[in-house]
């Protein structure tokens, strides 16, 4: 059985998989829920076992390969796919309350496999339930917000798994390092200015030159200061865009763009679509 709408694909059965390994997006959050028998999937070059009661999660933008694997004859499970856009909106509301994020990439690219405790696995039973009775219904626009309200609140409680797993961690108490520190500092300034969009202004507030923010950020996360920049405010206008009745030019002046020119030249180059079109996809 399959549902799929287009930020959503929930599955299980074996076709699910084959897709996804057949495509290994980079674009997706991936959630596999083992509820009998196991699986053994090649990660990165390596091979990792999801048993029953386990769960295998995948977050975007990280550099994991899905690759070949075998299972089990009894093997049951179900497979949730949420699209980037729609993980976006999780983590700017994520990255409002808790600059930390960062770090649960890091642990759950090297630590894929989370197993449940009883409470889990009764909670991934239900989320998995109540999403496939939603997407079994005739869609409309309040049955695609309603899902995506789900896969959002799935996602936060393995975000919020983590939080303890990166406490019991080994490293969770080590002293951090100075690109470490840095990076976390300016993941807090961002937090705190959604709307400052110059790497000089965040290198200055720092004590800092924009170059050494630049390869402190690329260091410790992959991603240059500008590119944050641009991902947070990309966010940002999505959000504004999508989920408010703001004029163009009026959100150009909260987001403090010189002009509601500038501001659309800025979304076209960034995201490839104009702002009106952005807000006509409600569904995203």
């Amino acid at each position: 059985m399959t549902h799929s709408t287009p930020t959503i694909l929930l599955s299980n059965d074996l076709q699910g998989i084959r897709e996804y390994a057949a495509t290994r997006t980079k674009n997706s959050m991936t959630v596999l829920f083992c509820m009998e028998g196991a699986i053994d999937v090649e990660v990165n070059h390596r091979m990792v076992r999801v048993a029953a009661n386990d769960l295998y999660v995948r977050l975007p933008a990280l550099d994991v390969d899905f690759g070949v694997y075998s299972h089990s004859s009894d093997f049951r499970f179900h497979q949730l796919t949420i699209h980037e856009s729609l993980f976006d909106q999780l983590m700017v509301h994520h990255f409002r309350s808790e600059p930390r994020w960062w770090e649960k990439q890091d642990f759950i690219k090297q630590n894929p496999v989370i197993h449940l405790t009883e409470s889990g696995v009764r909670l991934c039973h239900a989320y998995f339930e109540i999403l496939a009775i939603h997407m079994s219904e005739q869609q409309t626009d309040y049955r695609l917000q309603i899902e995506q309200s789900i896969c959002i609140a799935a996602s936060m409680e393995v975000l919020n798994y983590l939080d303890g797993a990166l406490y019991m961690s080994p490293n969770a108490h080590k002293a951090v390092n100075q690109s470490d520190y840095i990076f976390h500092e300016f993941m807090r300034l961002m937090q705190l200015n959604p709307y400052e969009r110059e790497v000089q202004w965040h290198a200055a507030k720092l004590g800092i030159t924009p170059k050494y923010l630049s390869e402190a950020s690329k260091a410790r996360s992959g991603k240059s200061a500008s590119e944050w920049i641009a991902f947070v405010t990309v966010a940002e206008l999505k959000k504004h865009l999508r989920h408010s009745s703001l004029p163009v030019n009026e959100i150009a002046k909260k987001m403090r763009f010189p002009n509601a020119s500038f501001f659309c030249q800025y979304t076209k180059k960034h995201t490839g679509l104009t702002p009106n079109q952005i807000r006509k996809q409600k569904h995203v």
